[in-house]
Parts: C-alpha cells; structure tokens; sequence
C-alpha cells in the first residue's frame, strides 16, 4: 500500500524514525532483558528509590497502569505482604499480588471498585502515570493532563493516610505551578523530578509529595 502524502508531496517518516529510535532506545533494551513491559519502569524505580517510596508491606494504588510495568516494580519492591491495587481502560496482563481493574479512574464506578479492592483500608502509596489520549493541541492535551491529576490527587486527599505518598506524571505547562503549590500545602516535603528515563525533549516530569499531613490541611 502506498503511504499517504503530505501536502508537499513526500511521504511520511514520523513513523520510521520513531519506530527506529523506540527499538534502538537503551531503556527499552533495558526493559525487554530485565522483564519489564515498558521503559516506564525505570522512572519509577529511580523516583521510587531517591525519594524512599518502597517500604515492604504497605497498600499501594497504582492508577493509569497499563501496561503494567509500574505494578511490576512495586510487586518487587514492595514484596508478597503488601497489597497493590491496579486500575487502567485498558486490560493488562496479570502481575503477582496486585490486583488489576479494568475501569476509568475518572468515573464513579472506576473509583468505587478500586476502593473495593482494598476494602476500606486506607493507602500508604498512591502512584499514577496516568495521561490522556493526545489530540495533537496543546491546550487541550495540557487540560486533560492536569484534570487527571487533579483527580489523582483527589483520591490521595480522601485515602492516603497520614505520612503516605504519592507520586504523579504531569506535563510542564499551564496550571503546573499551581498544582505544584497544591502538593506542597499537603505533604511534608515536595519534590519535582525528571528521571533518566524520561526523553530529555519531553515536557513529562513527576511531582512527589513526602509525609501526607491529611486532608483539609494547609501551610
């Protein structure tokens, strides 16, 4: 079949030198010897160790998380005593002791099965890497991601207990700052983080807040 042309005539290569910089990618070679289902693993594993988000044993949330490499990493870390619980749209392919729900994290129905998952319990850990599906505009790409987070950081306010942590993907743009202060009103202590494994041309960094003071709670 022929490839489609732009309108001066050539054809698209978007999609060749993407595909070439993906498999020659050091992070996914890295993913693929080590059993991990994506190069997002490794964000997490070095946020996750700077900011001393692994303690054995603790509940954990993991929301946007297909396909499951995030869940991979704190199943490892976290160990066969914690409880992990999983939500995505999309399915995933089972993980070890953590407990996957296919469902929209933005809807009723999404957030009242994760909590019934963990059975009224409250969390220690509330990790998302979730993002919306990309329109190609900036302001409204920038709008959807921040009304994930916001909804991210609604659930840690209603169920993160005091001294919990959370851990976030944004992208650097409109209502960041804000969000950013936002955190910071709630947790000890506030970071910004790019890891290694993040694309330097991308604008995704992830805000982590330390030591959750509890909901209602200002600086």
């Amino acid at each position: 079949m022929t490839k489609p042309l732009n309108p001066a005539g050539k054809k698209h290569r978007f999609g060749k030198a993407w595909m070439h910089e993906h498999v020659t990618d050091h992070w996914v070679q890295e993913a693929k010897r080590r059993g991990y289902r994506s190069r997002a693993a490794f964000k997490l594993l070095e946020i996750g160790a700077k900011d001393k988000l692994f303690r054995p044993g603790i509940r954990a949330v993991d929301l946007g998380a297909a396909p499951g490499s995030w869940s991979q990493v704190l199943a490892e870390r976290l160990g066969p005593k914690s409880a992990i619980v999983a939500i995505d749209l999309l399915p995933m392919d089972p993980v070890r002791g953590v407990t996957a729900i296919v469902g929209d994290f933005s809807a009723d129905e999404g957030l009242a099965a994760v909590e019934a998952a963990l059975g009224g319990a409250p969390v220690d850990l509330v990790v998302s890497d979730m993002a919306p599906n990309l329109s190609g505009i900036d302001a409204v790409d920038q709008a959807r991601s921040m009304h994930l987070v916001e909804l991210a950081l609604d659930f840690v306010e209603r169920r993160l207990q005091p001294g919990g942590d959370f851990a976030v993907k944004l992208f650097q743009g409109e209502g960041f700052d804000g969000f950013q202060r936002h955190v910071a009103t709630h947790f000890d202590k506030a970071y910004v983080r790019k890891p290694e494994a993040s694309r330097d041309r991308s604008r995704e960094v992830f805000v982590v807040g330390k030591g959750f003071r509890g909901r209602g709670t200002m600086v």
